[in-house]
């Protein structure tokens, strides 16, 4: 199995550190969040990786170069002329995967003790084009699921946005972690191009086709988006 760690973004949460590095780099007690990502892909015998950089993309590539890619074998995704969001770097990076075999998307940012081979075997016995790790944990924005874990929509807590994607009773929110597993035939009927969310592309299969969520809740999770986050993190992840 294959796996994207998404690595392009600006990191405007985390700045001033992200003014003179990407957020990839940033250190939770002696490793770079690129290195534990990569190393927790690895503690699940994934070691074929592709990585899309933007933001100071030349150091991410010096530090996979320095490193060997950490022993995993590391392809780029360059997205140094226009950051494409997740679903749009998705797409983009579309090639690497082929079109049969499912595949782990996960972002730079996001620490956890997830069991990554229990969410892929939910997505192997769920039929599902997409199957998103999820936890029931305060969240600003939430994707709504019914009682089969069926994706229905999404809404944000803030401003009350809701976007449906098909009418669904029994409703439950939950936060997505930003890990899910993939099958090719998510791009098949996509409508976008370019620079979009990952989101949308789920809500709009989800309107015919399978996106399932994946609850663990009770395992650590942590994004590490701010730098009072990394501190917390180091505490966590020792």
């Amino acid at each position: 199995m294959k796996a994207m760690i998404f690595a392009a973004g600006l990191g405007t949460r985390l700045k001033p550190f992200t003014d003179s590095a990407p957020k990839a780099l940033a250190m939770v007690n002696g490793k770079t969040l690129l290195e534990i990502s990569i190393r927790y892909l690895q503690r699940y015998g994934i070691t074929d990786v592709i990585i899309n950089v933007h933001h100071y993309a030349d150091m991410i590539e010096r530090v996979i170069t320095d490193n060997k890619g950490f022993g995993s074998t590391i392809s780029i995704s360059d997205e140094r002329s226009k950051v494409l969001e997740t679903g749009g770097g998705l797409q983009h990076a579309a090639w690497y995967f082929g079109k049969t075999d499912p595949f782990v998307v996960m972002n730079v940012d996001v620490l956890t003790t997830l069991a990554l081979d229990k969410l892929i075997d939910s997505h192997m016995q769920g039929g599902a084009q997409a199957t998103l790790a999820v936890m029931k944990r305060s969240s600003s924005r939430e994707l709504l699921f019914d009682d089969k874990m069926f994706l229905c929509g999404w809404r944000n807590n803030g401003t009350g946005e809701l976007k449906e994607a098909r009418s669904c009773s029994d409703l439950s929110g939950y936060a997505f972690s930003g890990i899910q597993v993939v099958s090719p035939a998510i791009f098949s009927d996509s409508p976008f191009g370019g620079k979009f969310s990952l989101i949308d592309l789920y809500l709009h299969a989800a309107r015919a086709k399978t996106i399932k969520g994946f609850d663990h809740t009770g395992d650590v999770f942590i994004d590490v988006g701010k730098p009072e986050s990394l501190e917390k993190a180091a505490s966590l992840f020792i």
